[in-house]
């Protein structure tokens, strides 16, 4: 364990190298320029390194003391947030927090619950972007995002919750079944028209398929047309252009109206995780737990 007089040796060191001087570090501090000089001497001494050139007339860092300062300066920057962060638990969530979702998902499975919390957390200012590329949240100063597929191992400045998977089906409407009929098997696939979804560079997505070993299989697949949005995709389909994989929660209500029906429902497979992102550093603080509480709620289906 750390004992206190190390701790309190720190904060003269910090405030000497940011001032200059321990005349100037004293007066910062409220005490007296010798309880700051040696505090900064018992730290050099239990250090076994010297932090401070001096002279008459100046004071500055040495190499070491240069380094010893960068990390001491970010500590403290740590505790004062910290610290920020417990006294702002006792206020009602309020202020601006910017959120980073998908297109598609997040207009239509996160917009809704958003706005029912807004209405219960008046005083707070929602800043959406809606984008499928993959945000460097802590570099661009998000609150939280919602990210669709992405590697599931995370640096510790992230926090982090799993949603679920998305569920993949194949599905077309009941005119286009009429007029070119039903696929029975993946191998029929290949004689109906098939609708892919358009990658940025030019590329389609692959169809998974299930495999005996557990593993998914996914094939590319000849198609007469590739969109890269999702509800244009499903515009498609729904016109009667062809058949589909796409995930449920994109056509729960097309497949519950009948406006789409289901294909082939033993090769369902799972799709890409869904995963809620957020600044460790920020998880307390009153707006950002209260947003995460309602997030955490989303159910794929």
């Amino acid at each position: 364990m750390i004992s206190s007089d190390r701790l309190k040796g720190i904060t003269p060191f910090v405030v000497s190298a940011e001032t200059g001087s321990f005349t100037a570090a004293a007066e910062k501090l409220h005490l007296s320029n010798s309880a700051v000089s040696k505090s900064v001497a018992r730290l050099e001494e239990r250090l076994g390194s010297r932090l401070f050139d001096r002279t008459t007339r100046s004071l500055s860092l040495t190499d070491a003391g240069q380094a010893f300062y960068q990390t001491c300066s970010r500590v403290l920057d740590e505790l004062a947030e910290a610290e920020s962060v417990l006294v702002a638990q006792r206020n009602r969530p309020a202020g601006r927090l910017r959120l980073a979702l998908p297109h598609s998902f997040g207009r239509l499975q996160v917009v809704p619950l958003l706005n029912r919390f807004c209405r219960d957390y008046p005083d707070l200012q929602l800043n959406i972007t809606f984008t499928d590329r993959f945000v460097d949240i802590i570099e661009e100063g998000i609150d939280i995002a919602v990210r669709i597929g992405g590697p599931g191992d995370y640096p510790s400045s992230l926090g982090y919750h799993y949603l679920g998977s998305e569920r993949l089906i194949f599905c077309a409407s009941p005119a286009y079944l009429q007029q070119h009929g039903t696929p029975l098997s993946a191998e029929a696939l290949s004689e109906h028209r098939c609708i892919a979804y358009a990658r940025h560079d030019g590329s389609t997505t692959p169809w998974t398929f299930p495999a005996a070993s557990g593993r998914p299989l996914t094939r590319e697949i000849a198609h007469t047309m590739a969109l890269g949005d999702g509800e244009a995709l499903r515009s498609s389909v729904v016109a009667g252009l062809g058949v589909t994989q796409i995930a449920t929660w994109l056509v729960s209500e097309q497949l519950a109206s009948g406006a789409l029906q289901p294909l082939l429902e033993p090769l369902t497979v799972e799709g890409l995780p869904l995963t809620i992102l957020w600044p460790q550093k920020k998880q307390l603080t009153p707006k950002v737990d209260a947003l995460l509480q309602a997030l955490k709620t989303l159910t794929i289906s």
